[in-house]
């Protein structure tokens, strides 16, 4: 369940480096509805070269996705508690970590890519005085159940630009559950080794799994 709603964060946000440069990043439900209508079509164009060489599609995420993910406040968020009287080189080092390990995980659960499709709710009329949103959307995976996601995104105050630092799934904060998972071993071990994990686990090859599950 978790690997199919990361793919999907994936799919909606992968795009053609030329419609990148074109889309308007200060109006965010308009950007992820312009991202997600290329996003498959990225993915069906590029089927045989991933198939030939897994590893390409770290390249499709550094280069597509991460220009609309926010790794630095999504890990400051992250590491929530564990920042006070933390070394602020330490942080550095673990926002680099954890940008690797999203490109790698999100490259990982794209190999899982079939054929979804998206429906987006109803645009949420933005408040001039709030720098956080949400996008809310349904995939749809027939003959399952539709699944449904609130994408959250932050404004840059100086920008004006909108990025992704959060995905909601059925109430859950992907987040919140990282969160948890690694709250434990931040408050024991320090920054660093996570940031060390982190790392290890980002220079995993990328392999296709048996769709047998």
């Amino acid at each position: 369940m978790f690997k199919k709603l990361v793919l999907t964060l994936c799919s909606l946000m992968l795009t053609f480096q030329v419609a990148a440069n074109e889309i308007d990043k200060t109006q965010p439900y308009q950007m992820m509805k312009q991202v997600s209508e290329v996003a498959f079509a990225r993915l069906k164009a590029e089927q045989e070269q991933i198939h030939q060489d897994p590893e390409h599609l770290k390249v499709i995420v550094d280069e597509e996705l991460m220009p609309y993910i926010n790794e630095k406040y999504a890990a400051l968020k992250l590491l929530g508690p564990n920042l006070k009287g933390a070394k602020r080189e330490d942080v550095a080092i673990f926002i680099v970590a954890f940008r690797s390990y999203l490109i790698s995980s999100y490259a990982q659960v794209l190999t899982q890519y079939t054929d979804q499709t998206i429906e987006f709710g109803p645009e949420t009329k933005l408040n001039p005085k709030k720098s956080i949103t949400g996008v809310k959307v349904d995939i749809v995976d027939a003959p399952r159940p539709n699944i449904k996601l609130e994408f959250k995104l932050r404004k840059d105050k100086k920008t004006g630009e909108w990025q992704v630092f959060d995905m909601i799934a059925e109430g859950i904060s992907l987040l919140s559950s990282k969160q948890s998972e690694w709250n434990g071993k931040l408050r024991q071990e320090g920054i660093l080794a996570v940031a060390k994990e982190l790392e290890g686990l980002a220079q995993q090859p990328i392999r296709f799994e048996s769709k047998a599950q």
